[in-house]
Parts: structure tokens; C-alpha cells; sequence
């Protein structure tokens, strides 16, 4: 018969202490985790329907509500609300009277918010990167996926109608619907197997998407030009970009404007001038650009230059103007002098911001066919604009300003 085992004072002790390191380690991840820290208040009620657009653009607008939101780059219209965003809080609006629908707080900055498949995508700083991701259903607010990356701050988040890349100076990644990471490019924080960037020591300049395509414009140390990259976002390993194609261009200080299925367009200085390429990258047409220097000075802001697609085009905001690209080859088809931004639709019309205003264009051919006043008072910078149903909405530095 075997003998029951004694249990001794130094394995009750031992136990114990056990006992007290898993309590504490628990006790630990929960102070630490994100939910301790966030505060999530769901709209209630019924989710409304999206507020119908109006039949033509309105003869007359007035501001309706505004609301701080330093951290849209462009307003983020998405379903029946208005995202608004500012120091660590995601605010979903009614977009007819500004009113809170629901909110989404945080005990670290945002970054920045952008939209994709029926959900706001926030972006929270924590520590030296922009890390924490959220999506968030623009009808209730309730949480949905969530991932931790490591863009850098400064980031801007551009969507193909598939997935959305969060862009970098020296990484960007892409994500699809469940918040998955698709692919990586640039310096890996965590390099966990050496040489799969191609190029990790790139500065990126500028990005642009188009479905299934990612191009990207790198400076590269030691390359007497810029380089054009084009990727192919969905059909790789996360870690091992898969190249399309990439090409050294002739000059540096260029900027990536567009894509589409086999083309992109570049802008080249010195002087002035759009550079069409083809699948291979060779050019294939380029168009000389009547453009101020300040237009061509610098790298855009987040690495995106500001641009809208509205059916048959791709209008494009240099600084000082706007110019319209045929979306199929991507040339010029006219130009808008004093535009304050790449505009937006309204009632199926593309709509433009220029001082003092609004102008409603003929898309054919740019032709102005009426002005609506628009007062902004001592605001004089650049004008992004999104429409939701009857309200036109203004992103002027860090606010939002709704018009009706």
C-alpha cells in the first residue's frame, strides 16, 4: 500500500509564492491592457440611414456645426457620421447638427483617422511609434479589430477600396478588413530575418494606391535620382514585399500623383513637368506644368499628395491649383488656377474650394458653371473638402467645419 505523500512547510511556502506571482502577473496585464485605459461610450438607439444627397449642389451654404479634429487630414465622412478627431478622443457625429453619437477615448494621442469598410480606422501614438490600431463601426462606435504596428509618426492612412496602408517616411504597411497585416516595407523594427527589405535605408517621399497596387517614391543614398517602386500589396508574405517593378528616375525632388492598373504618374522638377509610366516603368508620355516654385519645394505632408477620384478623373491639388487627370492614362485634361484643395463631389458635381468660396465645374472641361460664397473668415490655408448626403464638409487646419 503506498504511503501518502507529506506535505512539507517549504512546498505549502513555494506554492504559495506561486500562487502570488500568477496573481500579480494577472493584476499586471490587466493594469497595463488598452481596455483599462480607454473610454468607449456607444451611440444609442437605432443606427439612421445615411442622410440623402441633395439633388444639385445648394445655391447657398452656411456653417452648420464645427468641430476640433486635428487628426483627419481630410474630413472622414463614413456611413450615417462624421469622425471627428482631436488629442486622444474619436468622436462619431450626426452629420446634420454636430451632435455626439458615439466616442472612443484613449490615454495616449492619436495619430490619425481614416475610413474603410464601414468602419474608422484610429490610429493612437504610444511610446516612439504610431502602434495601436482600432476600427471602429461608424454606426454604433462599438470596437472591432484592432492590431499593434509600428508606422512612425506622421502617418497617413490611404485605401485602395480593399485595403488601407499606413504610410511612413521609413516603413509603411498595409492591412485588409480584419486589420491583418498584409505587407511591410522599410526598416523593420524587428528585423527577425535579414534581407527582405530590398531597400530599407530609402527615405519614402510619397505614396499613392490603386486596387492591387501600392507605388511608392524612395530616396535612396548613394541613387542620383528618386525611384519609383511599385508593389504588389496582397500577393505577398507580410515581411517579403512583392516588387511589381521599380525604376530610377532622372532627377530627385519628384512626387507620385497617381495610379492605375499600368500607369503612373510622376511629377519631375527642373523644369516642371508630369512623367506618365508605363507597367515597366519607362516613360511613356510627359506634359510640361506651368507650376510655381513653392508648388514643387518640399515632400507632401505624411508622403500623400492631396488628390480626389471622381468618375473619369483623378483631381489633383498642387498647391496652387488643381488639375484634373484622365483616370485611364493619366493626362492632363484641365487645370483650375487658385484652387484650395483637390475638391470632392456633391450631388454627383464635382465641387472645388477657392477663396471666398466654392465653385461647382462642368467635369468635362473644367468650365465653371456657378460660385456659392462661402464665408471662412480670417482661415487662408488649404481647404479639404467630403460631402455626407446635404453637408459639405471643410477640414481648415485642425477643424472641421460642416456647411449646409
Amino acid at each position: 500500500m503506498l504511503r501518502a505523500e507529506r506535505r512539507r512547510r517549504g512546498d505549502l511556502v513555494a506554492a504559495g509564492v506561486l500562487v502570488l506571482v500568477v496573481l500579480l502577473g494577472i493584476v499586471v496585464v490587466v493594469a497595463t491592457s488598452s481596455a483599462v485605459h480607454t473610454t468607449s461610450i456607444l451611440a444609442t438607439g437605432p443606427v439612421p440611414a445615411e442622410p440623402e444627397a441633395p439633388p444639385r449642389v445648394p445655391a447657398t451654404l452656411t456653417e452648420a456645426w464645427r468641430a476640433p479634429s486635428a487628426a483627419t487630414p481630410t474630413p472622414v465622412a463614413v456611413g450615417p457620421v462624421v469622425v471627428t478627431g482631436d488629442d486622444s478622443t474619436v468622436v462619431g457625429r450626426d452629420p446634420i447638427t454636430g451632435a455626439q453619437r458615439w466616442s472612443y477615448q484613449r490615454d495616449v494621442p492619436l495619430c490619425t483617422i481614416g475610413a474603410e469598410w464601414g468602419r474608422a480606422i484610429a490610429v493612437f501614438r504610444n511610446g516612439r511609434y504610431c502602434s495601436e490600431v482600432t476600427s471602429l463601426h461608424a454606426g454604433t462606435g462599438a470596437r472591432g479589430p484592432q492590431r499593434n504596428s509600428d508606422v512612425p509618426v506622421g502617418t497617413r492612412l490611404v485605401s485602395d477600396g480593399y485595403l488601407v496602408t499606413a504610410t511612413g517616411s521609413n516603413h509603411l504597411e498595409t492591412w485588409r478588413s480584419d486589420l491583418v497585416k498584409t505587407m511591410e516595407y522599410g526598416q523593420l523594427r524587428a528585423d527577425i530575418q535579414p534581407g527582405t527589405q530590398p531597400r530599407p535605408d530609402c527615405l519614402h517621399t510619397s505614396v499613392a494606391v490603386t486596387e492591387g497596387r501600392l507605388g511608392v517614391l524612395e530616396r535612396c543614398p548613394g541613387e542620383a535620382g528618386d525611384r519609383l517602386t511599385v508593389l504588389l500589396p496582397d500577393e505577398t508574405e507580410a515581411d517579403r514585399p512583392n516588387q511589381d517593378v521599380s525604376t530610377l528616375l532622372p532627377t530627385k525632388g519628384a512626387r507620385l500623383i497617381a495610379l492605375t492598373a499600368d500607369r503612373s504618374a510622376v511629377l519631375l522638377p527642373n523644369p516642371a513637368r508630369l512623367s506618365i509610366r508605363g507597367h515597366d516603368g519607362a516613360e511613356l508620355a510627359s506634359y510640361p506644368l506651368d507650376l510655381p516654385p513653392g508648388d514643387l519645394a518640399g515632400d507632401p505632408p505624411g508622403e500623400v499628395v492631396p488628390t480626389t477620384d471622381i468618375p473619369g478623373a483623378v483631381l489633383w491639388w498642387t498647391g496652387s491649383r488643381t488639375i484634373a487627370l484622365d483616370s485611364t492614362d493619366l493626362h492632363p485634361l484641365w487645370t483650375v488656377p487658385g484652387a484650395l484643395g483637390p475638391g470632392t463631389l456633391m450631388a454627383g458635381a464635382p465641387v472645388l474650394p477657392v477663396p471666398n468660396g466654392l465653385v461647382e465645374l462642368n467635369p468635362a472641361d473644367g468650365r465653371v458653371l456657378r460660385t456659392v460664397a462661402v464665408n471662412r473668415g480670417d482661415y487662408q490655408g488649404p481647404v479639404m473638402l467630403a460631402a455626407l448626403g446635404p453637408v459639405l464638409l471643410e477640414q481648415r487646419g485642425p477643424t472641421v467645419v460642416a456647411l449646409r
